[in-house]
């Protein structure tokens, strides 16, 4: 009795912000969408060439602070040039979050690394920097030819963090025990953009990150990603390698590298612009709707809302509720609860080394992964769920 009561007043403080039934994370279409768009149908660039991709790379990168964006055909293509330009190799290993979705460590595989998994902080959600420095001071040992796992011999190519929902990881933590370790730091900030981490963007602060605008993100673009960085020579490999390595020539087909056809077409481009026009106002919304659910569950027993960390502006891009340990077992009572009520919710993903794919993986002590595995449930998050609400401090 005492769980089922639990459930229906969790079910029953989302309805008090929920007035419909409502999906975990639906695009908004309000702006020069159509307009943007026709234009592409009207010209007949709607692939590979137009304007629309150069456009949308600059308004990327004046959004963010990054001095360089280059538009890729999504965020897993995206994670995956980030990596083999910082140097990850065949059998190297990639320090990456447990917690996470899959495209993090998929993209580690494709370069023919290994995924090594660590922990994350109940803070944020993401990388806990640290755990990370008391592993590697257990296992790490930095050579002149880079950093190498004692325990495997093997070398460590990066860290990549993932910011979780958007919120932020400790980025200037993080990246002092990266100098420390003389390890590259490549941020997967594909649910973040929007998000700041004390005052600056987050996909600013490493040698490159990786944006996705898939049909669930911030902004979409139908499908599609980016990658950000500072680095005009590493943004030049990248558009060179992300375009099928082709030197440019008015009719001659010449490729000296082997590349890959990760071009973002025109038109994806062109939803892009019009989207990245309304992202101030998406996000004010996302920070509203974030503002009326931590008010619905305050006191709520068993359950607390996710909120950003003092160092972070986060987009909430997915909202979440952490069950406290002793109520996991409302977990899937609760997913039941909703979805039959229409208002989708889903648990976190499946930590990544709990999969059959991935579980002989190198990996740390995961005991925080492990827990929030259990008591992560995200809940309706689209931008115009947020109408009218209070907006998050």
């Amino acid at each position: 009795m005492r769980k089922r009561a639990e459930s229906l007043a969790i079910l029953q403080s989302l309805r008090s912000v929920l007035t419909e039934p409502a999906v975990l994370h639906a695009p908004s279409f309000e702006g020069n969408e159509w307009l943007y768009v026709k234009e592409c149908l009207d010209t007949g660039w709607v692939s590979s060439a137009g304007s629309y991709v150069e456009r949308f790379e600059a308004m990327l990168a004046k959004y963010t602070g990054a001095r360089r964006a280059v538009a890729v055909v999504n965020g897993t293509a995206a994670l995956h040039i980030c990596m083999l330009l910082a140097g990850v190799k065949k059998n190297d290993e990639v320090l990456i979050p447990s917690l996470t979705f899959v495209a993090t460590a998929n993209a580690v595989s494709y370069c023919g690394a290994l995924p090594h998994f660590i922990e994350c902080a109940e803070e944020s959600l993401g990388v806990d920097p640290a755990k990370l420095e008391s592993h590697l001071q257990r296992i790490a040992e930095v050579r002149a030819d880079g950093t190498y796992n004692r325990t495997t011999g093997r070398r460590i190519g990066a860290v990549v963090p993932m910011h979780t929902f958007g919120h932020p990881v400790d980025l200037d933590t993080l990246a002092e025990v990266c100098r420390r370790f003389q390890l590259e730091l490549l941020e997967d900030a594909a649910e973040s953009l929007g998000s700041c981490y004390k005052g600056r963007h987050t996909g600013t602060f490493g040698r490159a990150s990786a944006l996705s605008f898939n049909g669930n993100k911030v902004i979409t673009t139908g499908g599609g990603g980016a990658i950000l960085t500072n680095d005009d020579e590493f943004a030049d490999a990248a558009k060179h390698l992300t375009t099928t390595a082709k030197l440019p020539h008015r009719w001659e087909f010449v490729h000296d590298l082997i590349g890959y056809n990760y071009r973002m077409p025109n038109i994806n481009a062109a939803l892009g612009c019009a989207q990245l026009e309304q992202l101030p106002g998406f996000i004010e919304q996302k920070r509203s709707l974030a503002g009326l659910y931590r008010t619905a569950f305050e006191g709520a027993a068993g359950v607390r809302f996710f909120s950003e960390a003092p160092y972070a502006r986060s987009n909430y891009w997915l909202n979440a509720l952490i069950l406290e340990e002793s109520r996991v077992d409302l977990r899937d009572e609760i997913l039941e609860l909703t979805n039959q009520e229409g208002i989708m919710t889903r648990p976190v993903w499946t930590p990544l080394h709990l999969l059959p794919i991935y579980s002989g993986c190198p990996r740390m002590e995961l005991p925080v992964t492990e827990s929030l595995g259990r008591r992560v449930i995200n809940i309706p998050s689209s931008p115009g769920l947020g109408k009218g609400g209070s907006p998050c401090p």
